[in-house]
C-alpha cells in the first residue's frame, strides 16, 4: 500500500492543483508507484502468484490510462513517461 503522505507528494508534484487526484497523469503516478512497490515485494516473495495477478491488474490499468493519455495530450504523455522513466 502507498501511505497517504506518499500520494499526496506524488499529487502535488503531477497534478494540476495539490489536491488533484483524478487527472490521468496522478493517477499514473499513482499507479507507477504502488506497481514499483509490488515488484519488490516479488524479489523476496517468488511464489506469490495471488498478488501478481493483482500487479498484471494494475499494470493493465496503468497502460490504458497511458493510451487515453496519448491520445488526448501527447506533450503531457511524453512529459509523464519521461519524469517517471517509464520508457526507455
Amino acid at each position: 500500500m502507498i501511505t497517504t503522505a506518499e500520494k499526496k507528494e506524488i499529487m502535488a508534484k503531477f497534478g494540476k492543483t495539490p489536491t488533484d487526484s483524478g487527472s490521468s497523469e496522478v493517477q499514473v503516478a499513482i499507479l507507477t508507484s504502488r506497481i514499483k512497490r509490488l515488484t519488490e515485494h516479488f524479489a523476496a516473495h517468488k511464489l506469490d502468484h495471488h498478488s501478481k495477478r493483482g500487479l498484471m491488474k494494475l499494470i493493465g490499468r496503468r497502460r490504458r490510462l497511458l493510451r487515453y493519455l496519448q491520445g488526448k495530450d501527447m506533450e503531457a504523455y511524453k512529459n509523464l513517461i519521461k519524469a517517471l522513466g517509464l520508457r526507455k
